[in-house]
C-alpha cells in the first residue's frame, strides 16, 4: 500500500487553535496545511495556485485532501485545472457561493465547479449550517460525484460547533479511505 500524505485545506480565516483541522494536524505532524497569502480576502486563482504548489511538492505518496469550507471550493476549482495522485478528498461544510450568499468574501469562487471530481470524495454537511443549506450541500455532492453525509445539526462544523477533535469526522475519513 502506498504511503499517504494528508494535506489540510482550511477555509476563510484559516482554521484556528480550536478547530478540528488544527487538532488533526497536531495528531499527525507529517500532515501539511496549505498556507494562503491572504486568509481574509480570498482570490480563487491564488488559492488554487497555492494548493497546486503544495501538491506538486509531494513526492511518491498518494494524497488525501482534507478541506473545510472555502477549502472545499478550492479543491473543486483545483480539480478542474490540475491532476495529481489524489487518493481521496474529504470535503467538509462547503459554503454557498452562488445563491443567497452570506459571506461576500467567497464570491470570487462562484460559480460552483459543475464537473465530477476525478477522485473519490465525501462531502460532509450539517443540517443547520448558516453558510449552505443541506439541500444545496447534497446538490454539490451530486455534481461532484461525492458520497454525501449529513451529520445533523453541527453548524458550520468548525470551532463554534464545540466538536473538539471531531471523532465522528475521523471515522468518516477512515471510511472514505477504506
Amino acid at each position: 500500500m502506498a504511503e499517504v500524505q494528508i494535506i489540510h485545506i482550511p477555509g476563510l480565516g484559516n482554521s484556528g487553535p480550536e478547530h478540528w483541522q488544527t487538532y488533526w494536524q497536531e495528531k499527525d505532524p507529517e500532515s501539511i496545511r496549505v498556507q494562503q497569502a491572504d486568509w481574509d480576502n480570498p482570490v480563487c486563482k491564488d488559492w488554487v495556485e497555492e494548493l497546486q504548489k503544495v501538491i506538486s511538492e509531494v513526492q511518491g505518496k498518494e494524497i488525501v485532501l482534507v478541506a473545510h469550507s472555502l477549502g472545499c471550493m478550492t479543491v473543486a476549482h483545483w480539480a478542474q485545472k490540475y491532476k495529481a495522485n489524489i487518493k481521496a478528498a474529504f470535503l467538509v461544510a462547503p459554503p454557498e457561493v452562488e445563491v443567497d450568499v452570506e459571506l461576500m468574501e467567497v464570491l470570487d469562487f462562484a460559480p460552483f465547479p459543475k464537473t465530477k471530481l476525478p477522485f473519490r470524495s465525501m462531502l460532509v454537511a450539517s443540517s443547520d449550517d448558516e453558510y449552505l443549506t443541506i439541500e444545496r450541500a447534497e446538490y454539490l455532492a451530486n455534481l461532484w460525484g461525492s458520497e454525501f453525509v449529513n451529520v445533523g445539526a453541527k453548524g458550520h462544523i468548525n470551532s463554534y460547533s464545540n466538536i473538539g477533535d471531531w471523532p465522528e469526522g475521523q471515522e468518516l475519513l477512515a471510511r472514505l479511505l477504506l
